[in-house]
C-alpha cells in the first residue's frame, strides 16, 4: 500500500468513526422524566381522604449515585386545624422497577409557613439518594407519602398504579459511569504501525468525533513522523 493510499485511508477511518460515535451519542437518552398524576388515597386521624396531584421526580448524577428530588404540584390531604409553623413533616418512598427492585426514602424539611385550617396540605420537596445495585434501565415510580403533624401520622397510598416518573439507564456502584455509552477505556494509546493506529481510531470513537479534522492531522504529521 503505497503511502497516499495509506493517508486517504485514514482518513477515511476517522470520519467513518466520527460518523459511528455520533450515533452512538445520539443512541436511546439516558434518562427520561414524567410529570405523572398519582391519586391518593390518605388515611388521617378524623378519617378518609383522597387527592390528585401530579408527581415529578428528577435526578442527577452524584458520585457513584443519584440524588432524586420528589415534587408535588398540588396539595393533598388537609386538617381540622391549622398546622404551625415547622409542625407537619413528610416523607416518602419512590419505587423501582426495572433492572433494580426496592425502595428508596425521601423526606425534606418541615412546612416553611403555618397551613390554614382545611385547605390542601403543599408538600415540600423530597429529596434522597439512590445507589445502583444493578445495571440497566431503572424505573421510578411515586410510592407511600407519610405525614407527621401534631403528634398524628397520615398515610397516603397512590390507588391508580402510576406509571414511572423517571427512567434512567444505570450501572451498578463501582461499574463505568452510567447515562453514557462508553467507547473504549480512554487510557488506550495507538500503538505504532499503521494498522494499529487505524484500530486505535475505531475504538477512540467519541474521541474523534471531538477532534474533528485536527485528531486526522495529528495522525497524518504523527506516522509521518514515524516514517522518518
Amino acid at each position: 500500500m503505497s503511502y497516499r493510499t495509506y493517508q486517504k485511508r485514514t482518513a477515511a477511518l476517522a470520519f467513518a468513526a466520527a460518523l459511528a460515535g455520533s450515533a452512538v451519542l445520539m443512541a436511546a437518552p439516558a434518562a427520561h422524566a414524567d410529570v405523572v398524576d398519582v391519586n391518593y388515597q390518605c388515611k388521617t386521624p378524623i378519617g378518609d381522604k383522597s387527592a390528585v396531584s401530579p408527581i415529578d421526580i428528577k435526578s442527577v448524577k452524584s458520585g457513584s449515585g443519584y440524588k432524586l428530588t420528589m415534587s408535588w404540584q398540588k396539595g393533598v390531604s388537609s386538617s381540622p386545624v391549622e398546622l404551625g409553623k415547622g409542625s407537619m413533616k413528610p416523607s416518602a418512598v419512590i419505587k423501582l422497577g426495572g433492572a433494580d427492585t426496592g425502595t428508596v426514602a425521601v423526606s425534606g424539611p418541615a412546612n416553611a409557613a403555618a397551613i390554614p385550617a382545611n385547605t390542601p396540605i403543599k408538600i415540600s420537596d423530597l429529596s434522597g439518594t439512590y445507589t445502583p445495585k444493578e445495571t440497566g434501565k431503572v424505573t421510578f415510580t411515586a410510592g407511600v407519602l407519610t405525614i407527621k403533624a401534631l403528634g398524628t401520622t397520615t398515610t397516603c397510598t397512590p390507588s391508580n398504579s402510576p406509571k414511572p416518573s423517571l427512567t434512567l439507564d444505570v450501572t451498578a456502584a463501582g461499574g463505568s459511569d452510567s447515562g453514557e455509552t462508553q467507547s473504549g477505556s480512554g487510557d488506550e494509546l495507538p500503538q505504532t504501525g499503521p494498522e494499529d493506529s487505524a484500530i486505535a481510531l475505531g475504538t477512540l470513537g467519541g474521541t474523534v468525533l471531538l477532534a474533528g479534522a485536527a485528531g486526522v492531522l495529528w495522525l497524518t504529521r504523527r506516522n509521518q513522523a514515524v516514517r522518518r
